[in-house]
């Protein structure tokens, strides 16, 4: 589980069940403070239209629920009950508890620097690859659910070692509802303890002078709230003469990181590769790389494809209408096509004539209406489309992966990627789920790089979202109580013979007209 936002610190089981009752579906959940065992937990979950209560011990050693499993921290029990093992936690009853939907708890506070479920590692990691001394950070207790944990990229006093590392604070939300750094003196927010301390750096017992000197922004942000975060984007670049803020300030620091995803391209490089590939410095990684199967080994290189064998810039590889073609050892005949909205489907059919295999049918979706050094005007086309895609994928027994490409395969294939893996998280997870735009770029980066090349497309996946959310929203408002228990679970099957290498989440390797692989590999997110 990536996010700890379903803990509630302040809520009772009244509160909890109006929630959930009013914000949730049926396997929605949420973990509070016991009231009637101080120190403990109660697990809050929604199934159909009533309420369960589950309590949850914590004896200072670990938790459990009064018997079976132990862990060392809530969120590894939660984790636990919501993966494979769900269908173990039921009621005395032995009616089973689905955890299904973790309903979100609003964040204590807006600031960009709160970064919410981060871990201790994860925060060190982030610190120490894009801060500098005196970058901080909040984030949540894992080891105390309810407290808070300053991390600051310090240096070391002794001038012989410099070296820098990350400081961790624990910040004490008391009961009355103040904060502290234990002892001294209490907040009433977390935004006052920061600016206090800004202006005020701490000194540790061995020394080291902690200063707050710039805040490192959080790019993870609950779905439901995006409009807020688009509006916030907007009015830092508007406030800029030079438009240096906002999306321009986000997508840039995310290409700072692109060296760091560099890995070998030697196939690509290879000389009788060269001429498979349209732009000579776009290559797939080796690792990641689509290899082709079925080929004459004693040819070089002819397991390689970064693309088509490439002739003009937008190469038809398919016949006219009711035709059919020859490619190489393969034929094509088109069978049929209708236009839509912005687009054009057709019905392909695939077979090798040296082969006895049965012919296989393609569908393929001609998107016209993105320019070629720009994005869609609005993203309602796009949205349409790929639920368009996803929908006749889905309901072809036994489809192979999906294949993406634009001319390079990195600009609007990366966009289209980015966005139909997050719309696809939205819509399995729930509203309440988060998201993080520029860390999915950068794992969809580490399969093909230059994934999402400009600020312009970078800024249409946040707006395809928004769009996205707000039907979702809509469509929930205007749905009657009684239909809202619902789950959405997609599923691809994995066409036999094809291999694309490791794979990311949704999206495996990216490649020119026409080659990115689109699957969903066990492990990953999809």
């Amino acid at each position: 589980m990536t996010s700890r936002r379903w803990f509630h610190p302040n809520i009772s089981g009244v509160e909890a069940e109006k929630l959930l009752l009013s914000r949730g579906q049926h396997g929605s959940f949420l973990a509070r403070p016991s009231k009637s065992c101080p120190g403990g937990f109660t697990l809050s979950v929604r199934r159909h239209d009533e309420v369960t209560h589950v309590k949850i011990q914590n004896t200072g050693d670990y938790y459990d629920l009064y018997g079976g499993e132990k862990f060392a921290t809530l969120a590894e029990l939660v984790q636990h009950y919501t993966g494979q093992h769900g269908g173990l936690l039921r009621e005395r009853s032995g009616a089973p508890v689905e955890l299904r939907h973790p309903l979100g708890c609003q964040d204590p506070i807006s600031e960009r620097w709160y970064h919410g479920h981060l871990s201790g590692k994860e925060a060190e990691q982030l610190l120490m690859e894009k801060g500098r001394p005196g970058t901080f950070l909040v984030r949540e207790s894992q080891s105390k659910p309810g407290d808070f944990v300053l991390s600051v990229f310090t240096q070391q006093p002794d001038k012989e070692d410099r070296r820098p590392r990350v400081t961790h604070i624990m910040i004490h939300f008391q009961p009355d509802g103040k904060y502290d750094v234990g002892g001294g003196e209490r907040f009433d927010t977390l935004r006052d303890l920061v600016e206090r301390y800004r202006k005020n750096p701490m000194v540790e017992k061995s020394g080291i002078v902690v200063h707050l000197k710039q805040p490192l922004k959080a790019t993870r942000i609950n779905a439901a709230s995006i409009e807020s975060r688009v509006q916030e984007l907007n009015r830092a670049a508007d406030a800029s003469e030079k438009a240096k803020q906002g999306f321009w300030e986000e997508f840039e620091m995310l290409q700072q990181q692109e060296c760091r995803l560099l890995y070998p391209r030697k196939e690509g490089q290879r000389l009788e590769n060269k001429p498979k590939n349209r732009y000579k410095n776009i290559l797939p990684f080796d690792t990641t790389r689509v290899t082709l199967h079925d080929v004459d080994d004693n040819v070089p290189g002819a397991d390689y494809i970064n693309a088509n064998y490439i002739r003009n810039k937008c190469f038809r590889y398919w016949p006219e209408l009711h035709g059919s073609q020859e490619y190489g050892c393969v034929r094509i005949c088109n069978l049929a096509e209708y236009q839509a909205q912005g687009y054009c489907v057709r019905e392909l059919q695939v077979w090798r004539p040296d082969q006895e295999e049965p012919r296989r049918t393609v569908k393929h979706y001609h998107y016209f209406s993105w320019p070629d050094h720009g994005v869609p005007a609005e993203p309602s086309g796009v949205l349409g489309f790929l639920e368009e895609v996803n929908r006749t994928q889905s309901s072809m027994p036994g489809a192979g992966p999906i294949v993406v490409h634009c001319s390079a395969g990195i600009g609007r294939t990366g966009t289209i990627i980015v966005i139909d893996i997050l719309v696809d998280t939205i819509r399995r997870q729930g509203l309440d789920c988060d998201i993080d735009v520029p860390k999915t770029i950068q794992l969809v980066r580490r399969q093909r790089s230059g994934m999402v090349q400009t600020e312009a497309q970078y800024k249409f996946v946040y707006l395809a979202l928004q769009r996205y959310i707000q039907d979702e929203q809509r469509r929930l408002r205007e749905q009657p109580p009684g239909e809202r228990d619902y789950l959405n679970v997609g599923v691809r099957s994995q066409a036999s013979g094809h291999s694309a290498g490791p794979a990311l989440p949704r999206a495996a390797a990216t490649a020119e007209a026409p080659c990115g692989v689109y699957e969903n590999l066990q492990g990953l997110p999809r």
